[in-house]
């Protein structure tokens, strides 16, 4: 059976959150009542829909809303301490991070909906969360320009935490204006970190040693960014409506029109370019814009090859998720799709608003060992483990969704597999394209002498 596909958009208007196949251009259930951020819109474990929510500037709170594959309406009602601007979860939907206007980040265990830890990450209010693939470092980007990697082991460690001379690995702060987005590659501890800012710029850094290694000038502000599976180059989406493609490890030509490192753009003479996203294989690039319209785009002829309408008002998230049971071939949401309610347990519980110190210890006893050790880099990479103790836990305590849990685990386990089946398969492709490509170039040099 192919696997679904299927690309959900949301809008900071009152529009609700469209759902189209994204083969067939078919519209699923679109659901109602949501008015998102940008990055506040994801998908919980293949689960659920969760997304924060825009308030009136007055406001001193904020929501978080669930939806269900299969009701328009949404299900649960979550309000935080604080409006929660961007929203991620880890792969397994275990954990969910939202980072606050003021600058906090705050960590909630889905299935009971505990509020695990809060921590002061930037003076100003943060605009972006990104679990590396790994799942053992959060990535955020803020208002005050700067972009930080946490250790979650760290994060829970308080002696780690109090051995270190401060609680984050990185804190990058060479873009001088508003991070807008933040996108990472594969390789764990060693993988790269591409952030895009107001200051029209995108830069390259490197996680194992914590330095930038290229910056790239844009002729607009960039708002969106999404790394190719094999990561030779990234799409970046400008306020001008065009989206750059730019390199990450070649280099354009020194006369090229649009900047060193740009190699070119896709246009359809749109309004700004405000998400983006790709599909596992690279293969289809996924905008969204002020005009309210989804673009599909090829990669390879950069072509569009199908196009969505959301809204009157703008698209500002975009995300791609691959349920391969997720609907039937009717088009509407299947009655065979694993719902938590058929399995006699409604969705998560609410987020908490505030920790429960009663509770503490019980949660930190779980999600992470005592190190005796110094810290070191490798130490603080160890997370992934710690944190599945939580599902553990759950399953000891005889919880449905522990188990729910555990299946959605094995299954993006094997799509991970895939997936790096994938591009190494995709970097061969083009190592030898590069080969054959050199031996013809070389071959009337070689047959003059």
């Amino acid at each position: 059976m192919t696997e679904l596909e299927l690309v959900i958009a949301s809008s900071p208007t009152d529009a609700g959150i469209g759902c189209w196949d994204l083969h067939t251009g078919a519209e699923h259930l679109r659901h109602r009542s949501c008015s998102s951020p940008s990055h506040g819109l994801v998908c919980v474990g293949g689960r659920f829909l969760a997304s924060s929510q825009l308030c009136a500037s007055k406001s001193s709170s904020g929501s978080i809303l669930y939806w269900s594959w299969n009701k328009p309406q949404v299900e649960v009602k979550s309000f935080p301490a604080e409006p929660i601007n961007p929203l991620v979860c880890n792969n397994e939907g275990t954990y969910m991070a939202g980072g606050g206007a003021s600058g906090d980040i705050y960590l909630w265990q889905v299935a009971t909906g505990k509020l695990l830890k809060k921590w002061h990450a930037h003076y100003r209010a943060v605009t972006c969360l990104k679990f590396n693939d790994d799942q053992s470092l959060l990535i955020s980007g803020s208002e005050d320009g700067s972009v930080r990697v946490w250790s979650l082991i760290m994060v829970f460690d308080d002696l780690l935490r109090d051995k270190a001379r401060q609680p984050y690995e990185y804190s990058f702060s060479e873009h001088s204006l508003k991070v807008t987005d933040v996108v990472t590659g594969y390789g764990g501890a060693n993988a790269i970190v591409v952030s895009a800012s107001e200051d029209r710029t995108c830069k390259v850094w490197s996680l194992s040693r914590g330095k930038l290694l290229r910056n790239i000038v844009f002729p607009s502000v960039i708002d969106a960014i999404a790394l190719d599976p094999g990561e030779d180059v990234f799409y970046a989406g400008g306020r001008d409506g065009k989206i750059y493609i730019a390199a990450v490890n070649a280099v354009a030509d020194s006369n090229s029109n649009y900047g060193l490192h740009i190699l070119g753009f896709l246009s359809e003479q749109s309004k700004a370019i405000t998400c983006l996203a790709l599909t596992t294989d690279g293969g289809l690039l996924i905008s969204g814009s002020e005009d309210g319209m989804v673009r599909v785009w090829n990669t390879k002829d950069h072509n569009i090859a199908r196009i969505f309408r959301h809204a009157k008002g703008p698209v500002n998230n975009i995300v791609v998720v691959r349920q391969p049971s997720l609907l039937s071939t009717s088009g509407s949401v299947s009655s065979q799709v694993p719902s938590v309610k058929r399995h006699g347990a409604s969705l998560p519980p609410p987020l908490e608003k505030y920790a429960n110190s009663a509770d503490d210890n019980d949660y930190m006893a779980v999600i992470g060992p005592r190190f005796n050790h110094d810290r070191s880099v490798e130490a603080s990479y160890i997370s992934v483990q710690t944190l599945n103790n939580q599902i553990l836990e759950l399953q000891r305590q005889g919880s449905s969704a522990a188990a729910q849990m555990e299946i959605e685990k094995l299954k993006l386990d094997r799509g991970r597999s895939i997936q790096m089946i994938q591009q190494w398969e995709k970097k061969y492709q083009n190592l030898h394209q590069f080969c054959v490509t050199e031996l013809l170039d070389g071959e009337p040099a070689g047959n003059a002498v």
